[in-house]
């Protein structure tokens, strides 16, 4: 996958804050554990799917902040635009789901 060096650097700053505490204190953020590891795996699916989010943005048709804020918790997600995100980086919701919870804590917090 090709990153210009400013791809680049907005791509780690996104993951140090997607896996820090002080997306917590965003507004709008997300603030339980399970939101958080299911942020973190949309990250991870869309650079495994080999999109920046630039290109997944224009794929759904929105600008680029729209990736960034749901990304770092800025936005929450609905589970329809959640299915729309995942069907275009070719994932099955429901095994994403699975996933997801899974791996999320018992108390779902």
């Amino acid at each position: 996958m090709n990153h210009s060096y400013f791809g680049s650097v907005w791509l780690c700053i996104v993951e140090r804050l997607v896996e820090s505490d002080r997306s917590k204190k965003l507004a709008g953020g997300a603030h339980t554990a399970t939101y958080l590891l299911f942020r973190k795996e949309l990250v991870r699916i869309r650079n495994s799917a080999g999109f920046s989010q630039a290109q997944l943005a224009k794929k759904l048709g929105k600008p680029p902040s729209y990736v960034a804020k749901y990304e770092l918790g800025e936005r929450r997600l609905d589970v329809v635009e959640m299915c729309v995100i995942l069907k275009c980086i070719d994932v099955d919701p429901c095994k994403f789901v699975q996933m997801v919870f899974d791996d999320a804590p018992k108390d779902l917090t």
